[in-house]
């Protein structure tokens, strides 16, 4: 890690954490990702390296919700989007990937919606 640049220290930490958590069918990970304006999240599995669901602020039935809100509840709304879609699959356990970003925020947003969708992790 010789270069002091903040996205290559957010991925050297994203890899550390990749190396200890997995997602399974049963268990998929939630891999969460936020760029300047928007947030993603998709419930991925691993073993079988398949994308299961996914949501963004940039789809067009959040947008609708979103409009003039601030980020933190943007994010919010993404979690609970992700959540609804695992239930409706028959997901109730998830493992959480932060990513690589601190646990706070809208990383922290997309995670409490998640929960109040009815995710366990």
């Amino acid at each position: 890690m010789s270069s002091s640049n903040g996205k290559t220290r957010r991925i050297v930490r994203h890899d550390r954490l990749r190396s200890k958590i997995s997602g399974t069918a049963q268990r998929p990970r939630l891999a969460v990702y936020r760029s300047i304006s928007h947030i993603y999240a998709q419930l991925i599995d691993d073993d079988g390296g398949v994308t299961v669901a996914s949501a963004s602020s940039l789809e067009d039935e959040l947008r609708g919700q979103t409009t003039g809100s601030g980020k933190i509840l943007i994010s919010k709304i993404v979690g609970e989007s992700i959540g609804k879609r695992a239930v409706e699959l028959g997901i109730s356990e998830i493992v959480f990937d932060r990513g690589g970003f601190k646990y706070h925020g809208r990383v922290k947003a997309v995670a409490d919606g998640a929960r109040e969708a009815g995710l366990k992790f």
